[in-house]
């Protein structure tokens, strides 16, 4: 994989020269989609982008602009897991999962991140992610009782950095750099982002973690997903989509609704990012991407959830109203709710 075409990502604007403040603009006229109301009363609202395509990519469902450019952050690193596998990346069953997952720091998910790196002789003294405590409640409790520092394992990104790590060495690429986004790993994780998406890297940041992230549009996103749901079980592609099927605790963690999501509706895939981003990917090809303007999470559910709903998907175990219950509570009772809005 030593050919890697170099390209070139803007920190500043996008690929319609679109600067960081035309983008918060397009973002601050995004509609409302979802309400805070109490005792009847709305005493908060949400705007956001939500966009939602056909199997050819074609948009079916749409609310703001679907071509603003984002960062959809973790919601990336599935389709960044399909550039390592074409890498030569070995990693099967759960191990695979954890590469694009952001995981609670539970035990096992720890546990995972050192098997991946031990595959190739690595350990996590060679992990560059940011260090960091669990995140689920129990393991937080516990890690902090203990007076333990904060470790690069227990980082809800050390899955995706052990696999970065040892696709490197597979191919043979410098460790030390592999975060910097001239690294061939970026650039090749750039080059499979816009053949999956359709559309060119627009911007690069730096994520939370310490890694690249790379922009692109909810539309972009959502098309991704869709390609990623339906791909070929055979395919790289398909191996990624299936692995988060199959285990969907390694792709986030107890309690966590995309969990809840991907073992609730059969050959779903799904994956959320920070500041309230969330992509899913149906079996038929169908795909769906969300942004909450504000980064609001309390209404990234409930969005998505409704736009799922909006698109036609069943819910006969009520999977999709479970995760979109989101109370406003008054003296410990419930009072009101967040609910989407004109999807």
């Amino acid at each position: 994989m030593g050919g890697v075409t170099e390209t070139t990502m803007s920190p500043a604007r996008d690929d319609n020269g679109l600067s960081a403040e035309a983008v918060t603009s397009l973002l601050a006229r995004a509609p409302v989609v979802a309400t805070y109301s109490r005792s009847g009363f709305v005493e908060s609202v949400h705007h956001g982008l939500v966009v939602a395509t056909d199997a050819e990519g074609s948009v079916t469902l749409v609310r703001g602009e679907a071509d603003v450019p984002i960062f959809p952050r973790s919601s990336n690193k599935p389709m960044q897991t399909v550039a390592m596998l074409r890498a030569g990346l070995k990693l099967d069953g759960e191990l695979l999962t954890l590469a694009s997952a952001s995981h609670n720091g539970e035990d096992f998910h720890r546990e995972g991140a050192r098997r991946i790196l031990a595959t190739v002789g690595l350990d996590e003294s060679a992990l560059q992610n940011t260090p960091d405590i669990p995140g689920y409640e129990p393991a937080k409790q516990e890690w902090l009782a203990a007076g333990r520092e904060p470790s690069a394992a227990a980082q809800n990104c050390s899955g995706k950095h052990a696999a970065m790590l040892v696709t490197c060495v597979i191919a043979g690429w410098d460790l030390k750099t592999y975060r910097d986004p001239s690294h061939p790993l970026q650039q090749l994780m750039a080059q499979t982002l816009t053949e999956l998406t359709g559309e060119a890297i627009s911007a690069i940041g730096v994520d939370g973690c310490g890694a690249p992230v790379m922009a692109l549009s909810p539309l972009g996103l959502a098309r991704g997903f869709g390609t990623l749901a339906a791909a070929d079980p055979e395919s790289d592609e398909g191996r990624v989509a299936d692995s988060m099927r199959q285990h969907p605790l390694w792709l986030s963690g107890t309690g966590r609704d995309v969990a809840d999501l991907i073992s609730g509706v059969p050959g779903l895939i799904a994956k959320d990012g920070a500041e309230a981003v969330y992509a899913v990917g149906l079996p038929d090809g169908r795909g769906l991407a969300v942004k909450i303007a504000d980064g609001s999470h309390r209404a990234r559910t409930v969005v998505t959830m409704a736009a799922l709903r909006a698109m036609g998907l069943d819910d006969p175990d009520g999977v999709l109203a479970k995760i979109a219950d989101e109370p406003v509570l008054g003296h410990g009772e419930r009072v009101g709710a967040v609910e989407a809005f004109d999807l």
